[in-house]
């Protein structure tokens, strides 16, 4: 690895000889293609953020029929469902579990709404997960909407009536939201893990000791193991893609010319950083340690992938501008589910572009360094 012009030929030759390797192992291969669909199908399968069947204890002090008929609108869809908890305390459902929230109707309920008096309804929420006792609380507030609405109470002239309609996913399927983001995830973690194995591993076996006494250059064999991986990576996409479309029902509506650009940049950038990976870690183990850690960490909880990067807090919030992630996933949904107008984004590829020349150069000049020790 001697300081010589980029060869080319040798850098094909590296990726060739890679790609061999890659081939002899089977479990290596069974590993690369099937851990990506079972990723997948965990995550698209098991993901879920819209909450449902949460318990609710009812309390019904009136027992008339507006005090009925608003108790089956409270449970008539399936976000809330009863608790079997039949007791008078509004508090023992939550303190037991039971409940996660408990609604007490007081006496002369009907009465009162039939009188034109006001009559008020307690909601007591569990709020030890803030994100449940939020959609249980507006929950119970447009419910109680609903019911007034429907049964004619609400006598006042409305001066403003907003009309709300879903755009891009009108029929709230969540795979529309989580698949296109486990793309993302599947196809940053295997290809990085693979890369970095691989360079670990012929630092570990001492068989790089080979390719320092070569006139190969520390560039053309990162670029040759990147031409190798990044082809593994494309075929992996096409498996995980294909089974995205038959199991999941994605379809393109955004431009596929934009994804494919974006996902080979993506698909570069995630065994870039594997690279790097491998030239810092000593062993197999400390690279499997540095992508779980770093790579799949950021990615899960920095890109989007769940929750929106602008709930992300500061000073997190400025690593996240560097999660190559971010902005695949953004080109994924754009291409699954809003469908825009082709590059129009266009900072997603510049992203992407710089982040692979940066992870190139980092691991290039770790591997001269390398050499240099050696």
């Amino acid at each position: 690895m001697s300081a010589a012009p980029c060869d080319f030929s040798r850098i094909f030759s590296q990726a060739v000889k890679e790609l061999a390797q890659f081939r002899r192992d089977p479990i290596t291969v069974g590993l690369a293609f099937l851990l990506p669909l079972i990723a997948l199908f965990l995550y698209g399968y098991a993901t879920r953020l819209e909450v449902k069947g949460m318990t609710v204890a009812v309390i019904n002090h009136d027992q008339g029929k507006l005090s009925r008929d608003y108790i089956d609108r409270l449970f008539s869809t399936n976000q809330m469902i009863p608790s079997e908890w039949t007791g008078s305390s509004p508090i023992e459902p939550l303190d037991r579990g039971l409940a996660r929230a408990t609604v007490i109707i007081p006496p002369e309920f009907s009465r009162n709404i039939k009188a034109g008096r006001l009559s008020t309804v307690q909601a007591m929420v569990d709020a030890t997960d803030v994100n449940n006792a939020r959609v249980i609380k507006n929950g119970i507030i447009g419910t109680t909407n609903f019911f007034i609405e429907s049964e004619g109470l609400n006598k006042a002239s409305k001066i403003l009536e907003p009309h709300i309609r879903l755009w891009f996913n009108p029929g709230r399927e969540e795979s529309l939201y989580i698949v296109p983001g486990t793309v993302a995830l599947v196809l940053w973690v295997f290809p990085s893990l693979l890369a970095s194995l691989s360079l670990a591993r012929e630092k570990e076996q001492g068989t790089i000791l080979q390719l320092y006494a070569s006139s190969m250059t520390a560039f053309e064999l990162i670029a040759g193991k990147l031409l190798a991986y990044l082809t593994v990576a494309l075929c992996e996409a096409v498996v995980v893609l294909l089974a995205s479309f038959v199991f999941f029902g994605i379809r393109f509506v955004g431009s596929p010319v934009t994804f494919f650009v974006d996902l080979v940049l993506f698909a570069a950038c995630a065994v870039n950083f594997g690279l790097l990976a491998g030239s810092v870690a000593a062993n197999q183990n400390a690279a499997v340690q540095i992508v779980a850690t770093v790579g799949f960490t950021t990615t899960l909880l920095l890109s989007g992938f769940i929750y929106p990067v602008r709930n992300i807090t500061y000073p997190l919030s400025l690593i996240s501008n560097v999660v190559p992630a971010r902005y695949f996933i953004e080109s994924c949904r754009d291409s699954f589910v809003r469908g825009p107008e082709p590059f129009s984004h266009w900072y997603i590829p510049v992203a992407l572009i710089a982040g692979n020349i940066i992870l190139l150069r980092l691991s290039s000049k770790k591997m001269s360094a390398m050499q240099l020790r050696g």
